[in-house]
């Protein structure tokens, strides 16, 4: 009688373990992604309570078990790796599964520096970081778009984005003025301002303006770069006057397009004009240019 009570015992043990094990039952679909509906398969029968544990977030709800429980996408918000556990009365049942990143909506669009001379090679650097609308970072290569223009004149280019960012080095325009660098990704733009200044004067020269008994004054021409934009105004010019024995340098600004100095007059000098590392022409005070 002991022995068939003993077995007796163990095969109730095992009924009530095996209906333990249905009754704690998740199905759980392996593509699940991060703001769609998520429906969740429970077996067995009675009362039980559902936890959902991902990346920032927990989820409780009450079920019946035996029945489906739907997720509605705006619960189901970060991509990234979950737990499901259902515990009924002093069993539970667990199952890890995996939330991809929903499709690209949004991004942020990092764009360096805010100001670049105009005419050089890949000087302005664009990012992008893609997120969907959860702001998850979508891994999934996806095709950005960078355009750089100003007043319409430019040049886009397309980039694959890798795990989740996409990045270009541009060179600046021939034409001075605010550039619109937009990235786009789907139906989403953003756009960034990147100033284009003349870069160095180009064709540097001067010209005697003005002989006065003990003065002259020296004008140059209209400064431009070498894609014929007006260099700056506040420019730093540099007027040098040498002579045998002498020397005599004016630092002029730039003024409406150009500069001028007014240097000792001189019968036997030459004078030299520069900005940064640009020079200009020279003059001989005793006989032009």
């Amino acid at each position: 009688m002991r022995k068939l009570a003993f077995i007796t015992l163990i095969v109730l043990t095992c009924w009530f373990a095996a209906d333990s094990a249905r009754a704690a039952e998740i199905r759980i679909s392996q593509n699940a992604t991060a703001g769609q509906p998520l429906s969740i398969g429970t077996g067995g029968s009675g009362d039980g309570t559902l936890y959902l544990v991902g990346p920032g977030q927990v989820i409780k709800r009450s079920i019946k078990l035996g029945n489906d429980v739907q997720i509605k996408g705006e619960e189901l918000r970060s991509a990234g790796r979950w737990i499901a556990i259902i515990r009924s009365g002093s069993s539970s049942e667990s199952s890890v599964f995996w939330v991809k990143p929903g499709a690209a909506e949004s991004m942020s669009f990092l764009a360096r520096p805010s100001r670049v001379p105009v005419a050089e090679r890949n000087v302005i650097s664009g990012m992008v970081f893609v997120f969907d609308k959860s702001r998850n970072l979508v891994l999934q290569p996806t095709p950005v778009n960078f355009s750089l223009a100003v007043n319409g004149s430019g040049a886009a280019h397309t980039v694959t984005s890798r795990n989740g960012l996409a990045w270009i080095d541009a060179g600046s325009g021939p034409k001075e003025g605010a550039a619109q660098f937009v990235a786009t990704v789907g139906g989403t733009s953003v756009r960034r301002v990147v100033q284009q200044v003349a870069s160095q004067p180009c064709n540097l020269r001067m010209h005697v303006s003005q002989r006065m008994k003990d003065q002259m004054v020296v004008e140059t021409d209209p400064i431009r770069d070498c894609t014929g934009n007006a260099v700056p105004d506040g420019t730093i010019v540099t007027f040098t006057e040498s002579e045998k024995n002498s020397k005599s340098t004016v630092d002029a600004r730039i003024k409406k397009g150009v500069a001028r100095a007014v240097l000792p007059a001189s019968s036997n000098a030459t004078i030299s004009v520069a900005s940064g590392i640009v020079l200009g022409n020279e003059l001989h005070a005793g006989g032009g240019e």
